[in-house]
């Protein structure tokens, strides 16, 4: 698993000289052997593996107001020992919006590295950034123990200044390709 991980974030086409960094970062990480995912919460070990994905459709992308973050967030979750990242996109769909994918996930857009905040803070999160296109009529069953809303936003409406400090870079590599 720990390839196909390392795959996955080898093809990753670097937005910026921050991205090139956690690129590099990241592939080191996973080639020192070091453990890849969290085996205790909350930060068991304190660096591991995260799998955002970000429903996206027309200009528009869901977040969710995430109750340990405090922050809007895309969804995701962690990445299980002997998951792939991108069936931690399908079940956390699942676990916290109750939507079934029934598309394949294709690959991540995005990686970023960086030390968590809110409730839990002080680990750091290896995340891969995941694009799944969707309706924005699709009904939603958001989980309430981890978010207080979620809502769509255009684009250009994130509340940069309360979200992931790598959103608006997300957002420029959204807007630059064909999604």
């Amino acid at each position: 698993m720990r390839q196909r991980i390392r795959q996955e974030i080898a093809r990753i086409v670097p937005l910026d000289l921050p991205e090139r960094a956690d690129i590099a970062q990241a592939l080191a990480w996973i080639d020192s052997g070091a453990p890849l995912c969290r085996t205790e919460k909350p930060a068991t070990p304190p660096t591991h593996l995260v799998a955002y994905f970000a429903l996206v459709d027309s200009g528009h992308i869901l977040l969710v107001d995430h109750k340990n973050a405090r922050l809007w967030l895309p969804p995701g979750g962690h990445v299980d020992p002997d998951e792939h990242p991108r069936e931690t996109v399908r079940r956390e769909l699942q676990e916290e919006l109750g939507v079934r994918a029934d598309q394949p996930v294709g690959p991540p857009v995005m990686i970023s590295i960086a030390d968590t905040v809110g409730l839990t803070a002080g680990h750091t999160d290896v995340s891969l950034w995941y694009v799944v296109k969707t309706r924005r009529d699709i009904p939603l069953t958001p989980c309430e123990e981890e978010f207080n809303e979620i809502r769509w936003f255009g684009f250009h409406e994130v509340p940069l200044q309360n979200s992931d400090p790598h959103m608006a870079r997300f957002l420029a590599k959204l807007a630059g390709s064909a999604i």
